[in-house]
């Protein structure tokens, strides 16, 4: 053990929150949100038969805000709603059944339950516990990380990792064909399909301070791209023109991320959206993002096609790998 959970801390902290909570002016929700406006990103139509239009409005969303929601997009909502019910399960179980997924110290491996995710800047906490493991593919998946209880937590979650890949697969196809690249050269770019999923379960309790704290501090994605379901408690903020708004929340939606690694491929076409995460002073609110990576071995940089005299490389290539790791620690990339 030894860790404390936010989840605990939520249960005896009723009206304040201990200090290492408190976010600096500069971050804290009530003071830097834009009230009174919601931030309605692009919704696209997946299932719209005409390609070029799916495209156009991928390419402006990724372009311009780095984020926007699909409808349509074929993840039958019983799948997603499962997938949601053995999450929120795993969370409400006792202490010590949690722990026993808990990442052990010193690991160098994201997988597993656990608090701290990174090195925060003034060593400020989020208001959050997680669990992280990959669904995708089958060879980098490590059962020990994927909880027992409730029983029917694996099965709900491989059904998911079926139905994401057409997701996947669309959205790369367009990201491709947006930048006048063939269908399939972006996917292949970030691995094909070797490409990993990873699975992050974002656990926000309530807060009695939800103006003071954040359930995940301003970051762009390291991954290529994220899909992400949330409960409906809305909590999600993106930066746009250096202004902070609340995500509309969709039913029945995914939320894409465009993240450093298509921004990277892209030559700085696509832009990796600013975001965050508020918490709430009522109710718990829970996301479950899906990072689609390169492996980790990759090497990732501009795509030669993209690269020429009047537009050189904006970035070096990297090991996915050492990328995360500059990243996480907050090293010079």
């Amino acid at each position: 053990m030894g860790v404390e959970r936010v989840q605990e801390i939520a249960n005896f902290s009723k009206e304040t929150i201990p200090e290492e909570f408190i976010r600096t002016t500069y971050e804290q929700p009530a003071l830097t949100t834009v009230q009174g406006t919601v931030l309605e990103v692009p919704v696209i139509d997946l299932s719209d038969p005409d390609e070029e239009n799916v495209v156009r409005a991928i390419v402006d969303a990724s372009s311009n805000w780095g984020m926007f929601q699909v409808v349509n997009h074929g993840i039958p909502h019983e799948t997603v709603r499962k997938l949601k019910e053995v999450g929120k399960a795993f969370f409400e179980l006792p202490p010590h059944e949690k722990e026993a997924y808990a990442k052990s110290p010193g690991s160098q491996s994201i997988e597993g339950y656990g608090t701290k995710l990174q090195r925060e800047v003034e060593g400020k906490k989020a208001w959050v516990d997680h669990l992280f493991h990959k669904i995708w593919p089958p060879s980098e998946i490590n059962y020990q990380f994927w909880p027992k209880n409730p029983p029917s937590y694996r099965k709900n979650n491989e059904e998911y990792a079926k139905h994401m890949h057409g997701v996947v697969d669309k959205l790369f196809r367009c990201l491709s064909l947006g930048l006048g690249l063939e269908g399939n050269e972006m996917k292949e770019a970030m691995g094909g399909d070797n490409m990993v999923y990873l699975l992050k379960i974002n656990y926000y309790p309530q807060c009695p301070r939800p103006d003071l704290a954040l359930g995940v501090p301003a970051h762009t994605d390291m991954s290529a791209i994220t899909i992400l379901v949330p409960n409906d408690v809305q909590g999600l903020q993106a930066c746009k023109d250096d202004h902070w708004y609340d995500v509309e929340y969709i039913p029945n939606a995914l939320i894409v991320h465009i993240g450093d690694q298509v921004e990277i491929v892209s030559n700085g076409k696509y832009k990796s959206v600013l975001h965050r995460a508020k918490v709430n002073k009522e109710k718990t609110r829970i996301s479950w993002p899906v990072f689609v990576e390169p492996p980790s071995d990759l090497e990732v940089g501009p795509h030669p096609k993209l690269v020429n005299e009047a537009n050189p490389p904006k970035f070096k290539s990297k090991k996915y790998s050492q990328y995360c790791f500059c990243k996480l620690n907050k090293t010079p990339k």
